[in-house]
């Protein structure tokens, strides 16, 4: 395979990857933004959780704890460490190619 081929994969890889770190981040800027606190009617806020609970539709009450911050901190965590690891390993995969 000629290296024009190989360069595209690798450019089609590292878009996965910088995709799945943008949604892993806002997920984890979610949790640190519930955790801290942050004001709810604050237009960033907002827009945050709401591309946060979009994200971890699937897995955003999968667990059942006791306290709200562990809910939120294991589903929201979750669907992070997924995207992080799916992500990654289709990146990974496409890049070998």
């Amino acid at each position: 395979m000629s290296p024009r081929y190989r360069n595209g994969a690798n450019q089609a890889g590292t878009v996965i990857a910088i995709v799945a770190d943008v949604m892993a981040f806002i997920l984890g800027l979610w949790i640190l933004m519930y955790l801290l606190d942050a004001n709810r009617a604050n237009s960033l806020v907002q827009f945050v959780h709401d591309a946060a609970s979009w994200l971890a539709g699937w897995s955003h009450d999968l667990f059942t704890f006791d306290e709200a911050w562990a809910r939120v901190v294991a589903g929201y965590g979750l669907a992070a460490v997924v995207y992080l690891f799916v992500g990654h390993a289709i990146a990974n995969r496409m890049s070998r190619h």
